[in-house]
């Protein structure tokens, strides 16, 4: 019988419990987690947030094939305080460079808006200092190009600093804090991923 988890991914910590380098990985994350286990897609090392781990390998392909066009929500913490322009061209399209095939694609428009800084945000070493300028951002996107937000905000000249996966599709990261696992039914877990 399948298992289903949702953990919030740590700073610094690779999708992945095997990895060929000296990383965090989430095998370090404080559960016992059964044989054969793996990550839904994937956050890189500097992204946190919610992400799905499972024994079953079916889920990655329902969920992750490009005909699916699950929306998933971020919260983005970009250097400077943006404009309506850039802001604009974040939700229309901009030009990025696609990993190992040295062409540029132009993103899915999308919807980005600026928010408020969250509360409750949990803290994180190398946070960009609150006097600094900056904007707090919410992506919502259904498409998921390798390091596609990172990409983008350099696409509008705004460094990200922070970036943290909140949703995918209906299912939250609600209150859970960096290295929380909680066990889920398949049932619910479907339900609100709408699978």
């Amino acid at each position: 019988m399948n298992r289903y988890f949702i953990i919030y991914k740590p700073y610094k910590m690779v999708s992945q419990f095997v990895s060929p380098y000296e990383q965090s990985k989430l095998g370090e994350l404080k559960y016992n987690f059964p044989q054969g286990t793996n990550a839904v897609g994937r956050l890189d090392d500097e992204s946190e947030g919610l992400l799905i781990l499972t024994t079953d390998k079916t889920l990655t392909q329902r969920l992750l094939h490009p005909e699916k066009k699950h929306t998933r929500s971020y919260i983005v913490q970009v250097e400077k305080v943006i404009s309506e322009e850039a802001l604009q061209l974040l939700n229309t399209g901009v030009q990025i460079l696609i990993k190992g095939q040295n062409r540029l694609y132009t993103t899915q428009a999308c919807q980005v808006t600026i928010i408020n800084k969250p509360i409750n945000l949990a803290l994180r070493p190398k946070s960009l200092r609150e006097d600094l300028p900056q904007t707090w951002l919410q992506f919502i996107l259904t498409e998921g190009k390798n390091r596609q937000i990172r990409k983008m905000c350099t696409a509008v000249r705004h460094k990200c600093r922070r970036l943290i996966r909140t949703k995918i599709e209906d299912l939250e990261l609600g209150t859970m804090q960096p290295g929380d696992v909680i066990e889920i039914e398949q049932e619910e877990l479907f339900k609100l991923l709408k699978l």
